[in-house]
């Protein structure tokens, strides 16, 4: 019966996000773009808890993993490096069109080992020097993609890479819409349920990196790291496996980011977004999976749902305020009040911090 009454709430939870993109394809695709775009946050939120909520490490640059899985995708998947290098285009005269089994492995791969040069030179530096270190890392990686045109055009520079493949699963354009029988499923719910197959996948992993060996001497790196040298723990190593490992997950979104949109250039990577991913993780429960993944998906959808509520708010005010300033307004707003009344978080973790409170 106890079985029974667990399994009936994850039979519900799965049906429901089965069925959601299409209840939400019927008012319109832009409710299931907002849906694709908040998996994919949360599988960058589920990458970054590895770093910060797991090990402990404030990583701030986190976007540049996003940014190389994105720029690998869009290299190896669009005209750019056959219309820059003639040698490449007599290669593959029909282009570079690089399969989803091949792109997902190199992307996640290369992600990690950025992640690993990152961690090397960080290894002893903790708080705010970290913060400051890898935050300035994920800058040079927007700024090297910004002028990476010239003396040879490489990432195409601020124009940006386009008429980037979608992705084909077995066969299928996830690109173009999917008749079955009389019903149409749009390109954006196709993605949804890929990107959801991704997020289930990288839910299973993190929890079960949690709970393993590797998990809880994370956990007392980040609690205490001089008691967990002196017990034994190789910290350096752990550190830079935090780090490639939290990177893999980035360098996965960014493949599927540049697959969905179709299009990614360097304003895509501004330093907004590496902050956003960490208000995620901090606002939904630091190193709590389920609060990561709450918090991934609300700061997600806030900004676009506020579209519709700027607006009013802008006519109430005789249009005195400008609605992207209500906006802006409202996103700040939303975090403050979410910290001032729930300080470690909207869906904390049950045993975070126990060591550090007085007995």
């Amino acid at each position: 019966m106890q079985t029974d009454k667990k399994l009936m709430p994850l039979l519900a939870g799965a049906a429901a996000l089965l069925v959601l993109p299409l209840v939400l394809q019927g008012f319109g695709n832009a409710w299931v773009r907002i849906a694709d775009m908040a998996l994919l946050y949360v599988l960058l939120a589920i990458g970054l808890n590895i770093v910060v909520g797991y090990a402990g490490l404030l990583d701030l640059g986190y976007v540049a993993f996003f940014a190389v899985g994105a720029y690998m995708y869009g290299l190896l998947a669009s005209p750019q490096l056959t219309e820059s290098f003639p040698a490449i285009a007599a290669a593959f005269p029909n282009g570079l069109h690089m399969p989803l089994w091949l792109i997902i492995p190199v992307g996640a791969g290369l992600a990690a080992l950025f992640g690993v040069l990152l961690g090397s030179p960080t290894l002893k530096l903790r708080g705010d020097y970290l913060a400051i270190v890898t935050l300035g890392f994920g800058e040079i990686i927007r700024v090297f993609m910004n002028n990476l045109d010239a003396p040879i055009n490489i990432t195409n520079g601020p124009k940006g890479i386009d008429q980037i493949d979608p992705i084909k699963f077995f066969g299928v354009n996830l690109g173009k819409p999917l008749h079955i029988g009389g019903f149409e499923v749009a390109s954006v719910t196709l993605y949804y349920y890929l990107f959801l197959v991704l997020v289930l996948f990288s839910v299973l992993i993190s929890h079960r990196l949690q709970f393993s060996r590797i998990g809880r001497a994370w956990m007392a790196i980040r609690e205490d790291e001089i008691a967990a040298k002196a017990m034994g723990i190789n910290t350096r190593n752990m550190k830079l496996l935090a780090f490639g490992m939290g990177a893999t997950f980035g360098g996965v979104s960014g493949v599927m980011f540049a697959a969905f949109q179709g299009f990614i250039s360097p304003e895509s990577f501004s330093l907004m977004e590496p902050i956003m991913i960490v208000a995620m993780v901090v606002l939904g429960g630091i190193g709590h999976l389920p609060g990561v993944i709450l918090g991934a998906v609300l700061l997600s959808a806030l900004p676009e749902v506020l579209r519709y509520v700027a607006g009013p708010l802008q006519a109430m005010t005789d249009g005195r305020l400008d609605a992207a300033i209500l906006r802006q307004l409202l996103i700040a707003l939303a975090p403050i009040i979410v910290m001032l009344m729930r300080p470690r978080g909207l869906w904390p973790a049950p045993d975070h911090g126990k060591s550090l409170q007085a007995k």
